[in-house]
């Protein structure tokens, strides 16, 4: 089955939250994250860091689907992207090399 990468970004406009609203909105996706995966979809979800470990660079999910419909109506469920939180891209990664999946 093929894989899917999701990337993010904050916007503007969740840049500008109160860190309490932008705290309940990024537990409600954590939340969406680990029901996706308590209902058996295989994934992994994380943000990025800079040198410093400082986050604000982003996050990728990979997840597995069977097309990228599917991929896509799953990750429009995101409550970051319902609340248009984040500005977002979705590809199907095609591995050609490495360790990591076999």
């Amino acid at each position: 089955m093929p894989f899917f990468i999701k990337t993010e970004r904050f916007t503007n406009k969740t840049h500008q939250l109160l860190p309490e609203v932008k705290k309940k909105f990024l537990t409600e996706h954590k939340k969406w994250v680990k029901n996706l995966e308590n209902s058996g979809e295989n994934l992994s979800s994380g943000y990025l860091v800079n040198q410093k470990k400082e986050p604000g660079g982003g996050g990728y999910l990979i997840l597995e689907a069977s097309c990228y419909e599917k991929a896509k109506f799953l990750i429009e469920q995101d409550p970051m992207i319902k609340n248009n939180l984040v500005s977002w891209d979705l590809q199907e990664w095609i591995p050609v090399a490495g360790k990591l999946l076999k």
